[in-house]
């Protein structure tokens, strides 16, 4: 037998940065197959970013505002006997990176009246500060899992 080989491709940084965070984040924010839009969109964040905040590189702020909103802790639900309970349990650094995405897009989503390089721009900033709307779910997320650590010992 042979070598058993990951089968998974490698995601390529993104052509300005050299990032695969930003890569990642692009292909979350594609909407229908269209990545130019999407790198667009991503990039004049960024630029606006850059102007807004200016003793830190852009990129900078968009890294710490992904690791900012990451949840070290969430619930899940775990059914014992007929009862189900919150169960208290560690996240997975993939599972961080793809749930500070998906709150940081569904924020800048929700957001309605302007362009949405400018929301996800308001956002990050927000997040980098430990601010805004993302961070408000990561803290909900945290203080359930707080309020449900007695049931703890239930997890698998």
């Amino acid at each position: 037998m042979g070598r058993i080989t990951s089968s998974k491709k490698q995601l390529a940084p993104d052509p300005k940065y050299g990032s695969i965070l930003a890569s990642k984040f692009v292909n979350c924010l594609m909407w229908d197959g269209k990545k130019s839009t999407a790198l667009r969109v991503f990039y004049d964040a960024l630029d606006v970013i850059g102007k807004r905040v200016k003793d830190v590189e852009p990129i900078e702020v968009f890294t710490q505002a992904m690791e900012n909103v990451k949840p070290n802790i969430e619930v899940r639900s775990k059914r014992v006997g007929g009862a189900s309970y919150q169960v208290p349990m560690q996240v997975k650094k993939n599972r961080q990176q793809s749930l500070a995405i998906r709150w940081i897009l569904i924020a800048v989503r929700e957001k309605k009246g302007r362009p949405s390089h400018e929301k996800l721009a308001q956002e990050l900033i927000a997040a980098y500060k430990k601010e805004g709307t993302a961070m408000t779910r990561r803290e909900n997320v945290h203080r359930m899992a707080e309020a449900n650590k007695a049931f703890a010992h239930f997890a698998w």
